[in-house]
């Protein structure tokens, strides 16, 4: 119920925001299509519960059987949890979305090389540690920007290759050693 009134206000104009919370339905579950859900914000780290007797039986397990930390697998479940949190923002190769990691651990070289690379190669370090109005400062800037019409001649040479680029020695050798490989 509550996601068709989010929908509804978003259709209306009127704008609106949807919380959820992490590892639940909406953080895994529901696609958002066309401009909802442009932006995720992630409050704090999406830790599980360790006192389960059932995490503290795997977490024994991977100690004894790989010598994998409890606190290196907790840290990599909660980063893959925040990641597919985050990550439904992005519902395609041409889609576009803010995430915003709000809370300063992430921040942190350990927690951040535990992110997928695509999400780590999109985060600068003059992304980290922005106060609220660096980051609405940024989020308009960025939004204005993806806002602007498509244009296929700006891609030319950057997501997309010219006639010229195509035909380029350097790239039908590519082509023939992705074809060898197959």
């Amino acid at each position: 119920m509550a996601l068709e009134k989010y929908q509804e206000a978003c259709e209306n104009g009127r704008g609106a925001i949807l919380l959820s919370v992490a590892r639940g339905k909406v953080s895994e579950g529901i696609d958002f299509v066309h401009h909802f859900g442009r932006a995720v914000i992630m409050f704090g780290v999406p830790y599980v519960y360790t006192q389960s007797r059932i995490l503290k039986a795997r977490l024994e397990y991977l100690r004894d059987q790989f010598q994998i930390k409890e606190n290196d697998f907790l840290t990599f479940d909660a980063m893959r949890h925040a990641a597919q949190c985050v990550g439904r923002v992005i519902r395609g190769k041409t889609d576009y979305g803010i995430m915003v990691f709000a809370d300063k651990r992430y921040a942190r070289a350990d927690k951040r090389g535990k992110l997928p690379r695509w999400i780590q190669e999109h985060i600068s370090d003059g992304s980290l540690n922005l106060t609220v109005d660096e980051t609405v400062q940024l989020s308009k800037h960025f939004l204005r920007q993806m806002a602007q019409p498509f244009r296929q001649e700006d891609q030319l040479g950057l997501s997309l290759l010219t006639l010229e680029q195509l035909e380029s020695e350097e790239m039908l050798k590519k082509i023939s050693q992705i074809a060898q490989q197959t």
